[in-house]
């Protein structure tokens, strides 16, 4: 197992942040390779989970307790967006995941995930599709609902969404906390989706033709994926997951892969630290490796890969967000593997939840606190 990596490499700066609407002295960061300071642009936000940017400026925000906010493109004010739908605020549920259509510019379609249900069928993770129009969105749909949902547990909806190059919507999902569902093809949990913009599974997908699976499923195995992004120039798509006190992994997706979980992993059980219930150890023939595995978790959130060139040397990199340590981890790759990992921050902002790189070529991120805040890397 190649890449197991323990956070010993972490870089460590002070925190003077400069607001884009205060100038203000900002201290500087070293990394490896660049020179850069962290810019405040927002701190008019609660427990925000995910961002997109809008062509001309400004940008879409989810917040965990069920808001979208539209922020200006000066970044200077946020207004809450009408017409969602009800989000079960529960856990680790919440309004979590969203994403553009590709068509955007002309049909305006916003698609968001998000915890639902009731006490009496259980909860689970939907995502609706709406026209942005204003301050609201319009025309709402359901295109997807994972089944079966669950009753009286909150955790593991996952919720990262991606559109590839042929404009197919993927949906990271979460093993909901159950674990042997993942192995289950009839469940939608524990799973990566791939549907049409209209969650109809395209005729391509790899169990379309498998009696009694479900069709939209493009991968299984999966424990609680929360970080989704397409390298540009490969279209590979890469995926992590939080692994079990141990064993986040990062992934190249590829349909029909069964990514070994709860068979195998790199995590142990909760508060005893013995070995998974199901499990064959780290490794078992029809099953995939990871690319690369944090040991101890670093509670991975969102991820990009950065094409700039505001950073010429991070160009082709893929920045991880860290839940845990309150970090950026930036990755060198070769090919499919990971040669280098350097560490940005040490909790100086708190929770990382989501990285994004911006249509300026700036680097993004958003903090997941009651306060929480949008930050731009600048050089």
């Amino acid at each position: 197992m190649k890449n197991l990596i323990k956070p010993k490499h972490l870089l460590l700066a002070g925190a003077c942040l400069a607001a884009v609407s205060v100038p203000a002295a900002a201290a500087r960061y070293q990394s490896e390779r660049h020179d850069f300071e962290a810019q405040l642009v927002t701190d008019q936000l609660t427990r925000p989970w995910g961002m997109a940017f809008l062509p001309g400026g400004g940008m879409l925000i989810t917040e965990k307790a069920g808001r979208l906010r539209l922020l200006d493109a000066e970044g200077l004010r946020t207004a809450p967006v009408a017409g969602l739908p009800e989000v079960s605020k529960l856990g680790q549920g919440g309004l979590l995941g969203l994403a553009l259509d590709p068509g955007f510019e002309d049909n305006r379609r916003v698609y968001l995930a998000y915890a639902a249900g009731d006490i009496l069928e259980g909860h689970g993770t939907e995502v609706i599709r709406g026209e942005l129009q204003g301050p609201a969105l319009v025309n709402v749909e359901t295109i997807f609902v994972a089944r079966p949902k669950r009753l009286g547990n909150f955790r593991h909806f996952g919720a990262r969404l991606a559109f590839d190059s042929d404009g197919a919507l993927f949906i990271a999902l979460g093993d909901r906390g159950k674990r042997t569902p993942a192995q289950d093809l009839t469940s939608h949990v524990g799973s990566l989706i791939r549907v049409n913009p209209d969650g109809s599974p395209p005729p391509d997908n790899p169990f379309v033709a498998t009696p009694g699976a479900r069709p939209e499923i493009y991968t299984y195995g999966n424990r609680n994926m929360q970080g989704l992004a397409l390298q540009p120039g490969t279209g590979l798509l890469w995926s992590h997951e939080h692994g079990p006190q141990g064993g986040d992994e990062l992934n190249v997706m590829r349909p029909g892969v069964n990514y070994g979980w709860p068979v195998i992993t790199y995590g142990v059980n909760y508060d005893t630290g013995t070995n998974i219930g199901v499990g064959e150890g780290s490794e078992k023939s029809g099953m995939a490796q990871p690319v690369h595995v944090w040991i101890p978790s670093i509670g991975p959130s969102g991820m990009a890969f950065y094409t700039g060139e505001r950073f010429p040397h991070w160009r082709g990199n893929l920045f991880v967000g860290s839940l845990a340590f309150g970090q950026l981890a930036r990755l060198e790759l070769q090919g499919e593997a990971v040669a280098h990992e350097e560490r940005l921050f040490n909790y100086e902002f708190g929770r990382i939840r989501d990285v994004k790189q911006g249509p300026d070529g700036f680097l993004y991120f958003l903090t997941d606190e009651e306060d929480g805040k949008l930050y731009r890397l600048i050089p």
